[in-house]
């Protein structure tokens, strides 16, 4: 696919516009990341807002699109900004319909930040090391325990979507619930990071936070359907998204040496355009990614292969840009040297490269996504 839609073109080009404003207003939420509560009138951001449904069928291409112009705009402000995100995903793949009608209920009271805990201290997000509990009380609600990390906007979430097993089930015990964050017993602080530090990436204490029963995500699907399906159903919706942030911070960097190193020549001219052909066939292939998981939500091998390339492309499109102003230029050009800190901070979500690698291989090996796709 070479073209998109006429519609995706359209938001394109709306979302290109809302970029610039989020671009002038990188630097200032990386000095202060509770900035983004003046920034809530930026079209962008109020897009993001009112996006009460998150994974409808057939938006996964429509989602990487504004992703990717958004992130190119900055990446750390689109990630801060209030609405369904992640969370979103998860309670319309695994929510029952008054579990929907009650999140996208809060989403409308006003700008709402939403989080997903999954990944603990010390056990990452294997699913078969998890320890966060959820005990069953007398009166069928139950009572959460235990600690989640690296859950961005954290502490300003209002609803959180967490995952824990169920105590003494097995793997099939695994299951998510929504929390309100203003109940007794959440603690969410933020942790020092070097890159996308406006999303507020941060800690959370779970102690005897009370779930009502109605709260259980996918109660109404049988327990396959639950744990660590619902991840993986979740993480194949939002893996091109991620390759498309990884893409927006690439072409940012690739943009700001266009506008301030107008005379190029020899091999660096030759790397400024190969950047550019490289920015070119990532955007196809994760397209691509996108297509498949909108097909068949099951097909996320393509999207790996995607979401891999694209953070590769990040780190080195924005560190080669660094080497075309000098070696003071993370001093002289804080933009550059943010999009660099970005740029390695999206290789940690939703997985690294080498997982993504070994779900690609899953992929080859089973031919549920051919060679030439992947290359």
């Amino acid at each position: 696919m070479t073209h998109l839609p006429a519609h995706l073109e359209e938001l394109r080009r709306r979302a290109r516009g809302w970029a610039v404003d989020l671009r002038a207003a990188a630097l200032r939420l990386d000095r202060d990341p509770e900035a983004v509560h003046d920034l809530l009138h930026l079209p962008g951001v109020g897009h993001l807002a009112a996006r009460v449904r998150s994974a409808d069928s057939g938006d996964t291409l429509e989602r990487a699109v504004l992703v990717e112009e958004l992130a190119r705009g900055d990446a750390g402000l689109m990630l801060a900004s209030p609405g369904p995100s992640m969370a979103g995903v998860l309670v319309d793949v695994l929510g029952s319909p008054d579990q929907q009608d009650w999140f996208r209920d809060r989403l409308t009271q006003g700008p709402t930040w939403t989080c997903f805990a999954l990944t603990e201290p010390e056990r990452g997000s294997a699913i078969g090391e998890m320890s966060t509990a959820l005990t069953p009380l007398g009166d069928g609600s139950l009572r959460l325990d235990g600690a989640k990390r690296y859950v961005g906007n954290a502490s300003r979430a209002s609803v959180a979507a967490v995952f824990a097993r169920v105590a003494g089930a097995e793997r099939l015990g695994v299951t998510a619930v929504l929390v309100d964050t203003a109940d007794p017993g959440w603690t969410a602080e933020p942790l020092p990071t070097l890159g996308l530090r406006g999303v507020r990436i941060g800690a959370v204490a779970l102690d005897g936070v009370h779930v009502p029963a109605d709260r259980v995500l996918g109660s109404h699907l049988p327990p396959t359907r639950r744990g660590m399906w619902g991840i993986l159903a979740v993480f194949n919706r939002l893996r091109p998204s991620v390759a498309a942030i990884a893409l927006g911070i690439a072409g940012a960097a690739h943009d700001y040496v266009a506008e301030h190193r107008r005379e190029l020549r020899g091999d660096e001219l030759a790397l400024f355009e190969e950047l550019g052909r490289r920015i070119h066939a990532t955007r196809l292939l994760t397209h691509r990614a996108a297509i498949a998981v909108d097909r068949r939500p099951a097909d996320g091998h393509l999207a790996s292969a995607a979401k891999a390339r694209a953070c590769e492309l990040a780190e080195d499109a924005t560190l080669s840009a660094l080497s075309f102003f000098g070696p003071a230029a993370r001093l002289e050009h804080p933009l550059l040297d943010k999009y660099a800190r970005d740029a390695r901070g999206v290789e940690f979500m939703e997985g690294t490269g080498t997982i993504q690698r070994l779900n690609l291989f899953q992929g080859l090996h089973t031919g549920r996504v051919g060679r030439a796709e992947a290359c």
